[in-house]
């Protein structure tokens, strides 16, 4: 008789202990990231009245009789199922589409959370607003000259300098590409002005010295009487410039020289593509393969050298391919066009803004219109993420049973990958709660009845004396 008033009593608490589960459940129905848990029970030990025997010649075999001694709660996990995706339009937003948890450090301490709402601190840290917690990644790293970013690291606290300054770029290539209209007219001797204008086609673009001062770069592209498929190109840096600038061009890998001339021929096939250049000393360009010109000028803006000539600055003026129709300087009988011109200089700018992609690259873009790769946020995977132990905050940490975290960037080693501007919301299911909160409190108000009958049984017990 005890052994059912025990019984009932183990049934009461762990379905207590449920109910404890799923009301944590919903009061964290809202809490970014959550990870709903479930109780399982399984029953306890038994009291054996009777032991199995085998089957014998006269009888045959008997059954063990045992009578049980209640519930136990076999295991309380964390169920890990993808929460729906909420857009929140803030950047520093991040949620994770897969697997995959955000890596946090207080101290030294690691923890790991779905929970992306993070934000920066006054050092342009990235961090979680509510704990302070830094979330980690990798930095890129500047390696002669060259943004290299290095995941093989351990990772590190990810710092996003707003309002840093981004130092100006000499221009070293310029990506020249245009059509030439074959049906351009010949300059006659004695042409007005107006005829020149209209048998010419100048091109102009900004180029930078290494101050980050801008200059016009022009080049007029004039038809040469003779044949059918030349011109004559004549290339001038700052031509308003009261100041002459010296520019100059030639083929070859030596930057030209003040008084060198500043023009070169440039040939076409019957077919409109590009054949040669001819410099005015007479190279020419390879048969095939990029033909480069190098241009030269003089920066008058910067203070004149320890010989007191003035500081000349060269790049590469790049005309396309040999025989090539794509970003390749052309003579159709189309309109004469500017189609593709390219230059990697730029002024000083400004930090402005930063976007993350789907891998969790951190790009930097400035106010010089320009875009730098400044780190990359990291993911932690594990062999056995229901082993993690929740630590509040939203966080994990490592127990024995979970494994080590495999960090590594979004989209490897099964990792899913990085959704900006938007917040994983709770996977709890409010339907799926209520249901299981009826089915306890059915599993407590039945366990209540156990102990009420077993007392009434004793009750009987007792009164047999009278």
């Amino acid at each position: 008789m005890m052994r059912s008033l025990y019984s009932g009593v183990s049934g009461l608490q762990n379905h207590q202990t449920r109910m404890d589960v799923i009301g944590n459940n919903i009061s964290n129905i809202n809490t970014t990231g959550f990870k709903k848990g479930r109780v399982n029970f399984q029953d306890m030990l038994y009291q054996q009245l009777n032991a199995a025997t085998r089957p014998t010649e006269e009888i045959g075999g008997i059954n063990p009789k045992e009578v049980g001694l209640g519930v136990a709660i076999a295991a309380i996990d964390t169920i890990h199922t993808q929460g729906s995706l909420q857009t929140t339009g803030v950047g520093t937003d991040l949620a994770i589409q897969g697997q995959g948890f955000f890596v946090l450090k207080s101290g030294d301490q690691s923890y790991y959370t779905r929970a992306g709402a993070f934000g920066l601190d006054e050092a342009g840290t990235m961090v979680n607003p509510a704990n302070g917690m830094r979330v980690q990644g990798w930095m890129a790293r500047t390696v002669d000259g060259v943004q290299v970013m290095d995941v093989s690291r351990e990772v590190e606290d990810l710092i996003i300098p707003l309002g840093a300054k981004d130092s100006a770029r000499a221009t070293t290539s310029v990506n020249f590409a245009c059509n030439l209209d074959k049906r351009t007219p010949f300059i006659p001797e004695g042409a007005s002005q107006a005829d020149v204008m209209r048998a010419t086609w100048t091109t102009e673009i900004k180029v930078f010295d290494s101050f980050g001062d801008a200059h016009i770069l022009q080049v007029q592209f004039t038809r040469v009487p003779e044949t059918q498929n030349s011109w004559t190109a004549a290339v001038v840096v700052d031509p308003e410039n009261p100041d002459p600038t010296n520019t100059a061009v030639g083929l070859g890998e030596a930057a030209p020289a003040a008084g060198d001339p500043n023009a070169f021929t440039v040939n076409f096939s019957n077919l409109g593509n590009l054949v040669s250049v001819v410099d005015a000393a007479g190279n020419a360009s390879q048969e095939e393969g990029d033909v480069v010109m190098r241009v030269a000028f003089d920066v008058q803006t910067a203070a004149p050298g320890e010989d007191g000539a003035p500081v000349r600055q060269e790049f590469a003026l790049n005309l396309g391919t040999v025989g090539g129709l794509v970003n390749t300087i052309t003579q159709y009988a189309e309109s004469s066009s500017t189609k593709a011109i390219v230059q990697d200089g730029y002024t000083m700018g400004y930090l402005d803004s930063f976007k993350i992609d789907q891998s969790g690259i951190i790009t930097g873009i400035f106010t010089n219109d320009t875009t730098r790769v400044l780190g990359q946020v990291a993911l932690a995977s594990f062999s056995n993420q229901g082993g993690l132990e929740k630590s509040g905050d939203n966080n994990y940490v490592v127990s024995s049973n979970s494994g080590f975290a495999n960090i590594s960037p979004s989209q490897i080693a099964g990792k899913g990958k990085i959704i900006s501007g938007t917040l994983e919301m709770s996977n709890v299911d409010m339907a799926e709660q209520f249901t299981d909160m009826i089915v306890t409190q059915r599993g407590f108000q039945a366990n209540s009845r156990t102990i009420q009958t077993a007392d009434q049984l004793l009750q009987e017990l007792l009164t047999l004396k009278r």
